[in-house]
């Protein structure tokens, strides 16, 4: 499992539909929206790889200015330990 959390900054006045794009993206969670329009969000995935995709995925919705990788971790799966 691969979680990290990003800063996203969107444009103000669009910032609430930014957040919904971002919501409907798979292992995407939004936790906050400043009113200038920067969010707090994790992404979670399977691995590396998947993170990128949605990492490049986020950069580009329509609103975004910016996106910021603040902390990434990778975790084991416990159903695939010894």
């Amino acid at each position: 499992m691969d979680i990290s959390s990003v800063i996203v900054g969107a444009r103000p006045e669009v910032a609430l539909q930014v957040k919904q794009s971002l919501e409907a993206l798979d292992g995407v969670e939004v936790h906050t929206v400043a009113e200038d329009g920067r969010m707090i969000v994790t992404i979670e995935s399977p691995s590396e790889q998947d993170t990128v995709k949605t990492y490049e995925v986020i950069s580009i919705l329509p609103g975004v200015l910016s996106v910021a990788m603040v902390y990434h971790q990778v975790e084991s799966n416990p159903d695939e330990e010894v």
